[in-house]
């Protein structure tokens, strides 16, 4: 991995990244304070960012003369030819790419904003607010197939009337105040990242609904060296956070595939999880301490202590609360000293039940390296179709490797698997974890494929986001949704899940689809599943409406199968079904009641979870 964290070949590297750094030193030089981060991400998202769809501008797949390309040079695919892709696309979708992309033009008209002049006037003596439609706009969505749908139609009911950039806690605490006096609502909004509707304005909501984006919150308030911990504000922009630890010798070593785009703050709300979380942990690992502001005060431990035996722990009732009771506005983060080294691996194994049993006996050992993914073979395939003609893209097998995998081994090219690998640490260490796993391997099958292999696996996640964006182009839809499932349930849950949507496309008449999954997290006691699902909608009356129903079926399978409502995604609006299922009616009425405490007015309107149904809903 490179020094820019590997993933992303962008003008970070090029950014004066402090720009007001004052330091408190020892003559071990262990405390440094204030550091003003200037952030990729501009306060302005649609100066480099598409306004409707993922990522860069500049970034973006596009098909031409029956050769697919990657526009841009902030990726290692940039620039360069997929020659394999447009045939996999016509023989896995049967798309007629002759056919110009359907790009959506920009708006040229928004819904009128409701926020009252005095009301705008008395947010204007806080901070800095815009009711520009376009800034409204990009803060009316998050990701899902949902919002991509109504954002490239413009057709949201509803869209913040204004937008808010606080630039600390305190001014956090004015605005809360101002909307308890004038009775509006607050969405906070961080990378805009969401893939479960829970930033998506209700549309009922009849009250103003102003947009509180946290990107303007973005410092490290201090870094202790000898403590490895750091208060860092929220709305600090995940490649930004890690670009400054790395500049310092550290890493907070969260990497979830939006790491991007996505803020601190988000990652609290969602609970989420990194890509390599077996070494780092999830964001609830991470955290030692946090501030929220809710509309009845803020939320903060009176101690920053690793750990503490206090009743019920509160900071966990924030933690995955997806906006809906508060703001969290600062984190203390735990941080480490960057590794010494940093291997990619891959291993191929003739079958998904051998990957899979090869993930299982590791984490029985718990060996797992920083990350350890199993992609199926669909996945595979997809992933050989992204190979450029300087063999990057997919992970891929060629030359004698190939006639060694598939002849002299006897793999099958069409159910063949592969483990990707990430190893950090000291080199006694990575070589020694290294041979441990391709022993383990060769107990089921596996053998070496490869570090390059494993090093393009990785790096893939980042890329995989954009190809959604070229799939709606060409009438395609598609969209991930993934869960937890306990280690004696994960096969025939996969299976299950898959069987179960081509069950639903064949009673729709939808032919020519992709379902596929990949196997992400793994734990003692289970593993994180990731399901792909896309479809030729040319022809389909509702192709939205379709997709959901195919969607909400394959999730009612997982969970028949012993699987969970979602592992680190999150409910929001789309997942709220079955909400109270999963953590039964006392949990529901739990909910209520932290609401009812924090948010009696329901300022916080975003009916998340199964907070519609709350009464502060009818407000």
């Amino acid at each position: 991995m490179s020094e820019n964290v590997g993933f992303v070949r962008t003008a970070v590297d090029s950014v004066k990244s402090v720009q007001n750094k004052r330091s408190i030193s020892d003559n071990r030089n262990t405390y440094e304070t204030e550091i003003k981060v200037k952030s990729v991400i501009p306060r302005k998202r649609q100066e480099l960012l598409k306004w409707y769809g993922w990522g860069y501008k500049d970034s973006m797949f596009q098909l031409k003369d029956d050769i697919a390309t990657f526009t841009g040079k902030r990726y290692l695919i940039g620039g360069k030819s997929l020659p394999h892709f447009v045939q996999w696309v016509k023989e896995k979708f049967d798309v007629d790419i002759s056919k110009p992309p359907k790009i959506p033009p920009t708006p040229t008209v928004y819904p009128q904003s409701r926020l009252p002049d005095e009301v705008r006037q008395e947010l204007e003596k806080i901070s800095l607010v815009s009711v520009e439609g376009m800034d409204r706009l990009i803060r009316a969505h998050g990701q899902t197939l949902n919002d991509m749908t109504h954002l490239r139609n413009n057709s949201f009911q509803r869209i913040p009337d204004a937008v808010i950039w606080p630039e600390c806690h305190e001014q956090v605490q004015q605005i809360v105040e101002c909307a308890s006096k004038f009775k509006f609502v607050l969405i906070p909004f961080g990378g805009g990242t969401s893939v479960s509707g829970s930033i998506t304005c209700p549309e009922h909501e009849s009250r103003p609904i102003v947009a509180l984006d946290t990107s303007d919150m973005n410092s490290i308030l201090w870094l202790d060296r000898e403590q490895l911990l750091a208060r860092v504000q929220a709305g600090i922009v995940g490649q930004d956070l890690e670009r400054e630890m790395r500049a310092r010798g550290f890493t907070v070593g969260h990497e979830p595939d939006s790491y991007e785009f996505s803020t601190l703050g988000g990652w609290v709300a969602t609970r989420a999880s990194g890509m390599k979380k077996n070494t780092y942990g999830n964001i609830e690992d991470l955290i030692v301490q946090t501030k929220v502001v809710t509309p009845r005060g803020v939320i903060e431990k009176s101690c920053c202590v690793p750990r503490i035996s206090c009743g019920p722990e509160w900071e966990h009732v924030v933690m995955g609360s997806e906006g809906c009771l508060g703001v969290v506005t600062e984190v203390t983060l735990k941080i480490r000293p960057l590794p010494s080294l940093v291997r990619y691996g891959s291993l191929v194994f003739p079958d998904w039940e051998s990957g899979f049993q090869f993930e299982r006996e590791v984490a029985r050992q718990r060996l797992q390296p920083s990350s350890i993914r199993l992609m199926d073979n669909e996945q595979f395939r997809f992933g050989h179709a992204l190979k450029t003609e300087t063999s990057w893209g997919g992970v891929l097998l060629d030359g004698l490797k190939k006639l060694y995998i598939t002849k002299i081994k006897g793999f099958d090219p069409m159910k063949l698997c592969v483990v990707t690998l990430l190893m950090e640490g000291k080199l006694d260490q990575v070589t020694e974890r290294e041979a441990q796993l391709n022993s383990i391997a060769g107990q089921f099958g596996g053998i070496p494929g490869g570090a390059k292999n494993g090093e393009i696996g990785y790096t893939l996640t980042f890329v995989i986001a954009y190809i959604r964006d070229l799939a709606l182009e060409y009438d395609i839809v598609a969209e991930s949704f993934e869960t937890s499932v306990p280690w004696e349930r994960t096969l025939i849950l996969c299976r299950n899940t898959k069987r179960r949507v081509i069950t639903e496309c064949k009673a729709r008449n939808v032919s020519h689809y992709l379902i596929s999954c990949r196997l992400t997290q793994t734990y003692d006691a289970g593993c994180c599943i990731y399901f792909y699902f896309g479809f030729n909608s040319a022809g389909c009356a509702d192709p939205l409406r379709t997709y959901e129903e195919i969607e909400e079926a394959a999730r009612d399978e997982i969970i028949a199968c012993g699987g969970s409502i979602s592992h680190h995604h999150g409910v929001g609006k789309l997942r709220k079904k079955w909400y109270t299922q999963t953590v039964s009616e006392a949990g529901r009425r739990l909910l209520y009641a932290a609401k009812t405490a924090l948010d009696p007015e329901n300022i916080f309107a975003l009916d998340n979870m199964a907070l519609d149904q709350h009464p502060t809903s009818k407000l």
